[in-house]
């Protein structure tokens, strides 16, 4: 019973993660809907300008489509595909264009093989094969740990796993982080230089860009402050057992 209230003690830790990320996601939340409600001047859908800036890109060979969801627009690189939500699609409001030229910054990322974006992808069956992993090895290494003692070299093997997936999901948010602010700030240009949002449209997309901007920047002050917690746990665990 020590372990779990040590454990639920370090999370007092995690409440500035989770504060932040809180905060971050009321915002995007905020700033999506806020500009869900303003029209762009040239009112072009979402679909249409996207694939206007993949064409002036030279990538026809990405395709668009429309997937289920809030805000559950991505960019697949196996596929060559942009995946817009339902509300962006055909949306012709700031937010809307802006979240669809956000995918499409993903989509010139890659390419131009922008080395954050490809070092992600490289991460991402690595960071998937260890989530099934994770919590298997942390709570095997405790058992033997606790049985055999901290000291006991298979204990400590199964505990290091657990610490390199925390290190290796920290490294993701870390690489994540340039990969997102690039793919905005490509949004960002392209709406301008293509004439599609004049500067003052352009001043709410950034809003809209930057709250989504921010649950990254959150993501990686939540992967830190995890792996922290749990070294830290299995730190005064070890020292505690040595007295």
């Amino acid at each position: 019973m020590g372990f779990i209230y040590l454990y639920y003690i370090l999370g007092i830790i995690m409440l500035p993660g989770i504060i932040f990320a809180s905060v971050a996601q009321a915002k995007i939340y905020s700033a999506y809907h806020e500009y869900s409600e303003i029209q762009t001047k040239k009112q072009k859908g979402a679909n249409v300008v996207a694939r206007e800036i993949l064409d002036k890109n030279n990538l026809q060979d990405v395709a668009i489509q429309k997937i289920d969801g809030e805000l559950t627009d991505n960019f697949n690189p196996k596929t060559n595909v942009v995946s817009l939500s339902d509300g962006v699609y055909n949306s012709t409001t700031i937010a809307g264009v802006s979240v669809a030229l956000h995918e499409v910054g993903h989509a010139i990322q890659h390419a131009n093989g922008y080395a954050p974006a490809k070092m992600r992808l490289t991460l991402v069956p690595v960071i998937n094969v260890f989530s099934h992993l994770l919590w298997p090895l942390v709570i095997l290494g405790l058992i033997i740990s606790f049985v055999a003692g901290f000291d006991n070299i298979v204990g400590q093997a199964f505990l290091g796993g657990g610490v390199a997936f925390f290190a290796l999901s920290m490294i993701f948010s870390l690489i994540t982080l340039p990969t997102e602010l690039d793919a905005s700030k490509r949004a960002k240009q392209e709406l301008l230089a293509s004439g599609n949002m004049d500067e003052e449209e352009i001043e709410g997309a950034k809003k809209v860009l930057d709250a989504a901007a921010l649950t990254y920047v959150a993501a990686l002050v939540v992967s830190i402050l995890t792996l922290l917690r749990f070294v830290l746990t299995i730190l005064i665990l070890r020292n505690g057992s040595k007295k």
